[in-house]
């Protein structure tokens, strides 16, 4: 049997339409990577966790150009273009897929290494609870999703830990 001469390349999709235009690629019989990671977003006062898409509005397809009719992912629901070279599509380094599979976890999201948002002595600004509007001194995480802040209470700097995406640069 030939070795297969199948190659992943970019498919932009329509806003928010990753999903969409994963599912009729399936059903085509296309193989598709959509990479998703765990964010944490704030919406009406509520923290959530939500899978998105690593690279908003693309994913991969995998097509073996001269066997498969591949033309077709032009005008697929939820796709906005084949991201090519003039007429022929652009393929992808193997690597790259295996890069991002290798960061995956057991629930198939991509884990991503924690950035610091702030240094510590910055001065940052409380956005909601009880302290809402205090500045104080950034001290560092405490855990995963909370962070230390140094508020300026009574006459002395006191320890506060509040959820990271509770502040903001002042």
């Amino acid at each position: 049997m030939p070795a297969s001469r199948a190659q992943w390349y970019v498919v932009q999709s329509q806003p928010h339409a990753e999903a969409k235009a994963a599912a009729h690629l399936i059903r085509q019989a296309f193989e598709i990577y959509l990479p998703r990671y765990l964010k944490r977003r704030r919406h009406a006062r509520r923290i959530e966790n939500v899978q998105v898409p690593l690279f908003p509005r693309y994913l991969f397809v995998r097509i073996d150009t001269t066997t498969q009719r591949w033309r077709c992912i032009h005008s697929t629901v939820g796709v906005s273009r084949l991201v090519c070279n003039g007429e022929a599509p652009t393929p992808v380094s193997d690597q790259v897929i295996a890069s991002l599979r290798a960061r995956e976890g057991a629930d198939g999201l991509v884990r991503l290494e924690p950035r610091r948002r702030f240094a510590p002595g910055e001065r940052v600004r409380i956005l909601d609870g009880v302290l809402a509007s205090c500045l104080g001194l950034y001290d560092g995480m405490a855990d995963a999703d909370r962070v230390r802040v140094l508020l300026d209470l009574l006459g002395r700097k006191v320890p506060v830990v509040v959820d990271d995406l509770s502040i903001v640069a002042a």
